[in-house]
C-alpha cells in the first residue's frame, strides 16, 4: 500500500492507495506553527483505511521551498564565487552578498591560478562580522575539479565551524557556471528550513510506528529518498507544481493538450500536458531572474487563490496576498472563495459568513452585494486565462513544443483544461469555456495533488565525465572522482557502462534497484583531444537517468 501526502501552504491532501484503486481521501488545514500535528491528523484518518497491511511507501509533496523562495524568507545566505577568466563580475546578479575571489580551474580541470589565502580569509572574516551563517561556494569547472572549493570549505569549517557551507561540485555536476552558482546558492539557503520540514515528517511517521520509505517529490515529476533530499533540497523547489501535475495527468485521458490549473488557497500552478507528456523546462527551473540545474517542469505559479483577499480602493480589487481563512471558514476578510461561494450557491462552510463579509464590502464599494460578486469572478477568470495564454507566449520557445508540432506537422491546439484542487469545480469550467475548449474534473480532483505523488516512481540520474589524457573521471551528482585503469583506449560504449554500473550501484544504495532495468541515456557525448598532429585521447560525457513516471501498479482510477 502506498500514501502520498501533499503539504499546501492552505491544505494538506492525502491518499491511500493499493492496486491501482485509491482506499481513502483527506483533506486538513495545514498548521504552519505545527506540521507535525497536521501531518498526525492525515495519518490518522488514512491509516485505519489500511489495516493491518504494510504501507510499503510515503511520498510526500510541498511549497515549502517554493513559498520560502518567492517570499525571500530564506535565512541571509553569502555566495562566494571563483569565476576565473570571462565574464565581468557585474553579470553575476545572483544575490546581495556576493564575494568574488581568485582561483581558477580550467574545463579540463587543471589549476592554473591557486587561491590567494589572505583574500579568502578576508573575505570569510567579512561573512562572519556580518552575521552570516550560511555560505555557498562556487568556483567555474569545479565539476571537473573540486580542490578550491574543498579549500575554502575546510577553512570555513576550521575557522568558523558555526557557518554551514555548501559547494557547487556536491550539488550539480553539469557545465554552466552561472547556473550551477545559482543553484547552490538557493540551496544553502534553504537546507536550514527543509531539514525542519523533514524532521517534522520524521517525527509523526516515527510516533505512528511506520517503517516506511519516504520520498520527496521532485520538480521533475520523479521522487528521491528523504535522506537524499538533505543534500539537494532544492530539487523540491516545485515539488508543489510537479504533483498537480502528475495528479492531472494520472486522472485524464492520454494523448491529449491539457493545461494543468491548481487552484490552491494562495496561488494558481500552471503546467502544460503535450500528447500526454508534461513538457519540461530547457533551461532548467527558473527561480525569479535565475536559471538554474534543478530538472523541472515547466509551469507557472499565479499570485492567485481561493483566499486572495477582497478588498476596495475606488475599485474592487482582488488582491495577490492572503490575509488567512476565507470568511466561510471563520476569517475575518472576504475572499476569493466567499464570492465565488455566493454567486454559485456552493454551500461551502458558513455560507452566512461569506455573505456577511461581502455586503460589508460591497456597501463600502456602494453596489449589491451580486454585482461585487460577479465582478470578482469576471476578475478571476480574466486573470487566469490572460496567465495562460501569457504561458502560451513563453512556452512556444521550449523546444519540446516545437519538436511536437514538427513530429506533429500541425500547430499546438488545446484540448482541455484539467481542473485540480477543491476550487477547480467553481473555477475550471468557466476559464475553459472563456477559452473555448473542454474542462476536465474528477471525482478525485481535490486531492489530486496527493494522489500525483503517491504513483510516481523514483528517478536517478548519473553524469559520468572521462578525461583519458589526464587518466581522470567524476561522476555526479555526489562528487565521485577517481582515476582511469586504462588511460589510452576508451571507448564510447565502454563510458555508458561505466555509467550505468554506477547507476546500478546507486539504485542498491536507495533501494531502486527494480526500477535499474527501466534506465536510458540521454547525453552521449566523445571529443578527441589533440596534442600536435595527433589525437591524445578523448572527453566523455555520458548521462543515464531513470526517468519520470507512474508506477507500474497504476492504471489509473474510476470516476
Amino acid at each position: 500500500m502506498l500514501i502520498g501526502i501533499d503539504v499546501g501552504g492552505t491544505y494538506t491532501d492525502g491518499v491511500l492507495f493499493k492496486q491501482g484503486a485509491i482506499i481513502a481521501t483527506v483533506k486538513k488545514p495545514t498548521d504552519d506553527m505545527n506540521l507535525k500535528s497536521t501531518l498526525l491528523e492525515v495519518l490518522d484518518e488514512l491509516l485505519p483505511s489500511a489495516g493491518k497491511q504494510k504501507i510499503e511507501r510515503i511520498v510526500f509533496s510541498t511549497t515549502l521551498v517554493t513559498n520560502l523562495l518567492a517570499t525571500g524568507r530564506g535565512e541571509r545566505t553569502a555566495l562566494i564565487m571563483l569565476p576565473g577568466h570571462g565574464l565581468p563580475h557585474d553579470a553575476y546578479d545572483i544575490c546581495s552578498d556576493i564575494f568574488f575571489a581568485r582561483g581558477t580551474v580550467d574545463f579540463r580541470g587543471n589549476v592554473i591560478e591557486k587561491l590567494d589565502q589572505k583574500e579568502i580569509d578576508d573575505i570569510l572574516a567579512r561573512i562572519a562580522a556580518a552575521g552570516i551563517k550560511r555560505v555557498a561556494v562556487a568556483a567555474k569547472f569545479a565539476n571537473r575539479n573540486d580542490v578550491l572549493e574543498r579549500e575554502i570549505q575546510n577553512k570555513l569549517a576550521a575557522s568558523y565551524p558555526d557557518i554551514s557551507v555548501s559547494i557547487s561540485s556536491e550539488i550539480s555536476n553539469k557545465l554552466n557556471f552561472p547556473r550551477r552558482a545559482a543553484t547552490t546558492y538557493f540551496t544553502a539557503m534553504t537546507v536550514k528550513e527543509w531539514m525542519q520540514f523533514a524532521a517534522e515528517i520524521d517525527k509523526a511517521v516515527t510516533e505512528r510506528g511506520l517503517d516506511s520509505e519516504l520520498h520527496i517529490l521532485k520538480a521533475d515529476g520523479g521522487t528521491f529518498s528523504l535522506d537524499t533530499s538533505f543534500r539537494r533540497p532544492c530539487e523540491t523547489v516545485f515539488s508543489g507544481p510537479a504533483a498537480s501535475t502528475m495528479g492531472g495527468l494520472a486522472l485524464s485521458q492520454p494523448n491529449l493538450n491539457s493545461v494543468v490549473l491548481d487552484i490552491g488557497g494562495t496561488t494558481s500552478d500552471i503546467a502544460l500536458i503535450i500528447a500526454g507528456a508534461p513538457l519540461y523546462a530547457s533551461k532548467g527551473a527558473r527561480l525569479g531572474k535565475q536559471y538554474t540545474h534543478i530538472n523541472a517542469f515547466a509551469v507557472n505559479s499565479v499570485a492567485l487563490g481561493g483566499d486572495s483577499c477582497l478588498e476596495y480602493d475606488g475599485e474592487i480589487k482582488v488582491q495577490n496576498f492572503r490575509r488567512g481563512a476565507a470568511a466561510c471558514f471563520g476569517g475575518d476578510y472576504p475572499t476569493v472563495t466567499d464570492a465565488f461561494n455566493c454567486k454559485m450557491d456552493l454551500g461551502i462552510g458558513n455560507a452566512g459568513q461569506s455573505a456577511e463579509k461581502l455586503q460589508q464590502l460591497a456597501s463600502k464599494a456602494g453596489i449589491e452585494s451580486s454585482e461585487l460578486c460577479q465582478q470578482v469572478v469576471n476578475i478571476v477568470i480574466e486573470r487566469l486565462v490572460a496567465s495562460i495564454e501569457a504561458m502560451f507566449r513563453e512556452w512556444e520557445n521550449e523546444p519540446a513544443y516545437k519538436v511536437w508540432e514538427v513530429v506533429n506537422r500541425r500547430k499546438f491546439k488545446l484540448d482541455q483544461i484539467i481542473g485540480i484542487g477543491a476550487a477547480a469545480t467553481a473555477i475550471v469550467p468557466q476559464v475553459a469555456a472563456r477559452m473555448e475548449v473542454d474542462s476536465f474534473l474528477h471525482d478525485y480532483s481535490p486531492v489530486a495533488n496527493a494522489l500525483g505523488a503517491a504513483v510516481v516512481r523514483p528517478t536517478l540520474a548519473v553524469e559520468l565525465h572521462v578525461d583519458t589524457p589526464n587518466n581522470f573521471f567524476s561522476v555526479g551528482p555526489g562528487g565521485i572522482r577517481g582515476s582511469l585503469n586504462d588511460r589510452g583506449g576508451m571507448q564510447l560504449g565502454e563510458a555508458k557502462n561505466m555509467a550505468r554500473q554506477y547507476l546500478l550501484d546507486m539504485c542498491r544504495e536507495q533501494g531502486m534497484e527494480s526500477y535499474a532495468s527501466e534506465s536510458s541515456f540521454y547525453m552521449e557525448e566523445q571529443f578527441n583531444i589533440i596534442s600536435g598532429w595527433s589525437r591524445s585521447g578523448k572527453i566523455f560525457d555520458v548521462g543515464i537517468q531513470i526517468a519520470p513516471g507512474f508506477i507500474s501498479e497504476y492504471k489509473g482510477v474510476s470516476s
